[in-house]
């Protein structure tokens, strides 16, 4: 698998362990419909919202934010795929769309986690 693949899946992982530890419930990881997919679907602590989280990960603390590596097709890619998801499952909760950057250190401590609650909205992208 290519060091690129790898280290994605890595940040992954890490961002799952993060919402977890504040105590999301994971429900699907990478779920696709068609070439769109969304890394992370999981309910908030309290079982309300339903949270579309797209995961970004750094081989080193980046130089800018996570946020700005998600450009407007992407967003309505996920857009796509969350309102897929939510017929497919028929689903009615409330919603939010998250991004979780994680970094590698450079010292090789810890990495480092950004979460960004309620981060983009689809709708406005269109």
């Amino acid at each position: 698998m290519a060091q690129h693949n790898e280290t994605g899946k890595w940040g992954e992982q890490v961002a799952v362990e993060h919402l977890q530890r504040k105590g999301y419930t994971i429900r699907n990881r990478n779920w696709r419909v068609g070439h769109r997919e969304i890394d992370i679907v999981a309910l908030t602590a309290d079982m309300r919202t339903l949270v579309f989280v797209e995961v970004k990960t750094r081989e080193i603390h980046p130089l800018v934010s996570g946020d700005t590596a998600i450009d407007v097709q992407k967003i309505r890619n996920i857009g796509y795929a969350a309102n897929a998801y939510l017929q497919h499952y028929g689903l009615n909760n409330n919603i939010r769309f998250d991004i979780v950057c994680v970094s590698a250190s450079s010292d090789g401590s810890a990495p480092v986690v950004e979460h960004w609650e309620d981060a983009f909205n689809p709708m406005l992208a269109y």
